[in-house]
């Protein structure tokens, strides 16, 4: 039995767990054929999570995955996290393994990808992604509006459109107020229900929820972010380099697989 940890985290949604495991599988058992032992499953709850001495417990709330706690596990053998934690500190306590491939999306090309600004259907003009990944920010269409993100170190929900809007003259000030949703879907949700105007959602989860989330039929896409790099494959800080290099060996030799093309 392994007593390393992984998750694929980011895009895990209810809808989509069967085939977040068929990739886990793929990924796993080639792990294992280049010498590393990777768990059978991924962890989904805190509860899952082995104890760590002189941490706290996250296993008071094992329904729930705390993100951080997981990314700063010492046995995290691979994982996702975004650029903002990365940018914020995460760095220092992790090391990158690879970047996947939004090829299959809309607003992404390569290990890069954007994000879908989107408003209730009627209030703006839909738009299509910029061929060369510029922003396309709609200034007149979101001013005064009420703005919504997933979280405040969101580099796809809530930093890249601010630094964005730097880029031009303005700030979030250009709306009339701003709050935390605690997630893409949440904040699709919110802008269908009426509590909210505008919110930045990555091309991927876009696509997630224009198959799985009903209030998606109630939004359009209005704008787009630059194209940035996206969301990293990691590993902890004391994973030693052989493995790492093992780790990417095993995931270059799956990269033209269906279940794993997003992984480069």
């Amino acid at each position: 039995m392994s007593e390393l940890v992984a998750a694929l985290p980011m895009y895990d949604w209810p809808e989509v767990r069967d085939e977040v495991d068929a990739q886990w599988v793929r990924l796993r058992d080639a792990f294992r054929q280049k010498g590393i032992n990777a768990p059978q499953t991924i962890v989904r709850r805190n509860g899952d999570l082995p104890p760590v001495p002189g941490a706290p417990d996250l296993a008071t709330l094992p329904d729930e995955l705390d993100f951080h706690g997981l990314w700063l596990h010492p046995a995290l053998l691979f994982s996702q996290t975004c650029w903002g934690p990365m940018e914020l500190g995460l760095s220092s306590h992790v090391q990158v393994v690879s970047q996947p491939s939004y090829d299959a999306y809309e607003g992404g090309q390569g290990e890069l990808y954007s994000s879908a600004l989107v408003m209730r259907i009627g209030e703006g003009p839909e738009v299509r992604s910029p061929a060369d990944g510029s922003p396309l920010l709609p200034l007149d269409l979101i001013r005064g509006k009420r703005f919504t993100f997933n979280s405040l170190d969101s580099m796809s929900g809530f930093l890249g459109l601010t630094r964005d809007l730097d880029a031009m003259g303005e700030s979030l000030d250009i709306f009339a107020s701003g709050s935390e949703s605690g997630g893409h879907r949440s904040s699709i949700v919110a802008i269908a229900e009426g509590q909210a105007d505008v919110a930045a959602i990555d091309c991927e989860s876009w696509a997630l929820a224009q198959r799985f989330e009903p209030a998606a039929q109630k939004v359009a896409v209005v704008g787009w972010t630059g194209r940035r790099k996206g969301l990293p494959f990691i590993t902890a800080a004391t994973t030693p380099e052989k493995t790492i290099r093992a780790l990417r060996e095993a995931i270059a030799g799956l990269a033209e697989q269906p279940l794993v093309k997003r992984v480069g």
